[in-house]
């Protein structure tokens, strides 16, 4: 199982990024994906997941309304959409699965068997 996130980098308040998250080594579309966010000094934390049909998704609340994710199945790959980006937004951001088909606890980092390479979200004028 190998998860690749990309698209992170150096933004100014209020603009916007997405970030990919691209599987491999599993069927992906049987499983539910998450991206979780871990800043220096603090605790990781689960930003959103998204069930494996995409019929599902779920956010913390920090960043509902700004955030969106979504998946193309045929192409391995979950998007995570960012606008309206703060500075606490900034962290190393990671995608997860290995929890099954739904999002069932999703925001706690041990529910998740397989993890990704963070990439960087700088949010900083």
């Amino acid at each position: 199982v190998q998860l690749q996130a990309s698209g992170g980098g150096l933004v100014q308040p209020g603009g916007s990024l997405r970030l990919s998250c691209a599987g491999s080594g599993f069927t992906f579309d049987d499983y539910a994906i998450a991206w979780f966010r871990q800043a220096p000094g603090k605790e990781r934390e689960g930003v959103s997941c998204i069930s494996s049909t995409g019929n599902s998704v779920d956010y913390v609340d920090s960043v509902k309304g700004r955030f969106t994710i979504a998946r193309d199945n045929a192409e391995n790959t979950v998007y995570l959409q960012m606008n309206s980006l703060k500075p606490g937004d900034t962290a190393v951001y990671s995608c997860a699965t290995g929890l099954g088909r739904l999002c069932l606890r999703w925001h706690l980092s041990a529910t998740w068997r397989n993890w990704g390479q963070g990439t960087q979200v700088t949010v900083s004028s």
